[in-house]
């Protein structure tokens, strides 16, 4: 087993090393006065967490996203293959459009942006992180219904293929994080916790293969991490107990009340606040580490940058693999202990 996960962990770690950048990035674009374009990290950093509206696959490929505009004159949908390459001006059905810095502008037909009708525009788009999201589900439903039918169709019997792989994990799941943190309700709660555990594993791991066709950075865009944490704040809310809502409004003793109420409150909102930062900073963390470090190859301008810039690269992809699970685990593990605190029962009787 430990030589499986090494010998996993040193594949991610040399497709991470060997596809941190787009080839587009590495090629030596030239200016108009003929000269050669300065190699900029931050751009090429923040193009490779950012969000797109195109899905990038391998080198200069990539899978146009359709646009859904809505704008007061109506709705407008065409390919974003009709941008590329960025500051390509797109005459639509109502306005001209054009990307800037992976967003959608309304502009003229020379490329100047026009505020006033950009007010006018929602932008409803399928994204990369949408598509992603839509490709980790159908993964998810795939998995889970093949280990499904394949129990159904073996019943007691040991676990094969897949299952093999997936049952530790779901027992895992099961007997460490939700029967400890819930009690004897756990199971109520199963289908959530497996839920978020393996969406952030899968997109951890796929977000740390830059080769991988149409790969990408999900769970280090806060948006995503702030949709899961509100999935905990209302799950955790919605089904918590009397005695979880006494403890907050009826402290005791009672002259904490103007302090106690107060803190209270403030960390129920706390509590999933801090769940959205961590995923988000160590994932984000990780990828601007290692796309500087390999960054530094052509600050330097020489490939014995790349001695100490590599072997660096890929200590730190080896950790990013602990991360990828790691992170999935407390979050899992934290939401099921708040969902604990939420629903457990208190029996003893206290004086206020």
């Amino acid at each position: 087993m430990k030589t499986k996960i090494f010998n996993i962990t040193l594949i991610c770690a040399f497709f991470l090393a060997l596809g941190a950048f787009p080839t587009k990035a590495l090629s030596q674009e030239n200016k108009p006065e003929g000269g050669e374009k300065k190699f900029n990290p931050q751009e090429i950093i923040m193009e490779h967490i950012a969000d797109k509206h195109e899905w990038h696959m391998y080198g200069k490929s990539y899978l146009p996203l359709p646009i859904i505009l809505y704008t007061d004159k109506g709705l407008e949908t065409f390919s974003s293959a009709h941008l590329q390459p960025q500051g390509t001006v797109y005459a639509g059905k109502y306005y001209s459009y054009m990307l800037v810095n992976n967003k959608i502008k309304v502009a003229d037909v020379n490329g100047k942006i026009d505020e006033a009708n950009n007010k006018k525009v929602l932008d409803f788009s399928i994204t990369q992180n949408v598509a992603s999201m839509w490709m980790t589900g159908i993964i998810l439903i795939l998995v889970f219904f093949s280990m499904s039918s394949a129990y159904r169709k073996r019943p007691g019997k040991g676990p094969k293929g897949i299952q093999s792989w997936m049952e530790p994990l779901v027992l895992f799941i099961r007997d460490d994080v939700a029967l400890p943190n819930i009690g004897v309700k756990y199971k109520a709660y199963m289908p959530l916790l497996l839920t978020i555990f393996f969406f952030i594993l899968i997109n951890n791991i796929f977000g740390m293969i830059p080769v991988f066709p149409g790969a990408f950075n999900l769970t280090g865009n806060i948006a995503v991490t702030l949709v899961l944490s509100v999935i905990v704040l209302l799950v955790v809310n919605l089904k918590a107990n009397k005695y979880y809502w006494k403890h907050i409004f009826v402290p005791n003793p009672w002259w904490l009340f103007p302090i106690m109420i107060p803190v209270e409150i403030v960390s129920i909102f706390s509590k999933p606040i801090a769940l959205m930062i961590r995923l988000f900073a160590n994932i984000t963390a990780g990828h601007i580490i290692v796309l500087s470090l390999i960054s530094l190859i052509y600050i330097f301008g020489t490939q014995w940058a790349a001695v100490v810039s590599v072997p660096f690269t890929v200590f730190i992809d080896c950790i990013e693999v602990l991360v990828a699970f790691l992170q999935a685990y407390i979050f899992t593990m934290l939401t099921s202990l708040f969902i604990g605190m939420a629903i457990q029962e208190h029996h003893d009787h206290e004086v206020i």
